[in-house]
């Protein structure tokens, strides 16, 4: 559920001006939270460059659906992301790793774009100041909590509602590829941070 609905409010209720064809930039696409965000703007029409933390993760974010994958710390991703656009950048660049990424998510924006910063994987991200948003090109950044985009019940309901309409119609699927016992909790956490995990990880009693 958490995963879900975390997919949910990021592609649905983040950015109201995302269009059909629009380009957006997802970075730990073969992650959990990716896998089904990724899904989730296929099924909205949306074309999707991801990211992921090695090569051995590309078959894993294609097979979610991304039109294009980038290697982070192998491919320049600004460049690469300007290239895919024809020069013109991604409307929205959700950005989970932070520290590392955050610069070449905001020079992957096209102009009038959006940074989403909902998490620091490798790191809290760097301050950024309002002309460096200015500078290239009247960006806007948030930094959204999940709870804030739940805390209405109707609005709660309907992402939900949403959500499960597209897991049952076969538009999304949730991949758990890495259990682990609840006294292994730290193995859990070491291989995360190291980016060794596709797809949901689950804990058992």
């Amino acid at each position: 559920m958490s995963a879900g609905l975390t997919a949910g409010y990021l592609i649905r209720r983040i950015w109201p001006f995302l269009s059909e064809g629009d380009p957006i930039l997802f970075h730990a696409a073969a992650g959990g939270v990716g896998q089904i965000a990724v899904q989730w703007a296929k099924a909205i029409g949306l074309k999707v460059i991801g990211t992921v933390g090695s090569e051995g993760k590309i078959a894993t974010a294609l097979g979610a659906g991304c039109d294009h994958v980038l290697v982070n710390g192998r491919d320049d991703i600004a460049a690469r992301v300007k290239e895919l656009t024809g020069g013109a950048g991604v409307a929205v660049a959700y950005d989970s790793i932070g520290k590392d990424t955050v610069e070449g998510s905001l020079n992957a924006l096209r102009r009038r774009g959006l940074l989403v910063i909902f998490g620091a994987a490798s790191g809290p991200a760097p301050d950024i100041s309002p002309p460096a948003l200015a500078m290239r090109g009247s960006l806007y950044m948030t930094r959204p909590s999940l709870f804030d985009y739940l805390a209405d019940p109707d609005e709660r309901a309907s992402l939900v509602a949403e959500m499960f309409d597209l897991v049952v119609t076969g538009k999304i699927s949730i991949s758990i590829n890495h259990k682990y016992a609840l006294d292994d909790v730290a193995s859990a956490h070491r291989d995360i941070e190291a980016r060794a995990t596709t797809g949901s990880v689950i804990l058992i009693p």
